[in-house]
């Protein structure tokens, strides 16, 4: 049964001999993906000057761990620098790691959503503390809560809380998406530089 998962390709915000390291081992992997019937594609590309220094790539297959171990670390290309004839440093390197995506499509779901009638507080008279026509919503999976006592109707107070707890989850996905960012941008400067999984040479990107 076909899996799908996600690999991040980056240079860790390293110079632009990474950044075009990252280009040559998305090829790479792409090419290596046929031989093993792993479909890839490109789903977000970051770049700076022109060269990629973050790939998102989608893989698509039959028992991908197997090929994605192939990849997994810290792969380092040997090669005199094409941008500084005059640079001593010939060791590139870029890091391969299992990425999760961001799900940012969460849709209320009214079968999680737990909703308990109660009196209404405040102003309003006789009626408003008699009948129990105030609503609180609570959204399990996540626990947020909202109280509405806007109106007499309950059922007019369910509606204005559905609209109100799908604004939190929406603010709730913001927050977690500027958060997920940001751990983004932290991987992408944490590359093990090391013992490469894998090392390529030359201009040609061979593997020895």
């Amino acid at each position: 049964m076909a899996e799908e998962k996600y690999l991040q390709v980056t240079s860790g915000r390293g110079p632009k001999e990474c950044n075009l390291a990252v280009s040559r081992i998305v090829n790479s992997i792409c090419a290596e993906g046929k031989k093993y019937a792993v479909h890839i594609a490109k789903t977000e590309v970051e770049e700076i000057d022109g060269f990629p220094c973050s790939v998102i790539l989608r893989l698509v297959g039959v028992n991908l761990v197997v090929f994605i171990e192939r990849w997994k670390g810290t792969i380092c290309w040997v090669c005199k620098s094409p941008f500084r004839p005059l640079h001593k440093r010939k060791n590139w390197f870029v890091e391969v790691k299992p990425y999760q995506p961001f799900d940012c499509e969460r849709v209320l779901d009214l079968k999680e959503v737990n909703f308990q009638s109660m009196r209404s507080s405040g102003a309003g008279g006789q009626h408003v503390n008699k009948v129990s026509s105030a609503i609180r919503a609570t959204h399990l999976p996540t626990g947020i809560s909202v109280q509405v006592m806007d109106t007499r109707s309950q059922l007019q107070n369910k509606e204005i809380a559905i609209r109100r707890l799908n604004q939190r989850l929406k603010e709730l996905e913001l927050a977690e998406l500027d958060s997920a960012k940001d751990q983004k941008w932290r991987d992408q400067i944490e590359i093990k530089r090391g013992q490469a999984k894998r090392i390529f040479f030359g201009s040609h990107f061979l593997e020895r």
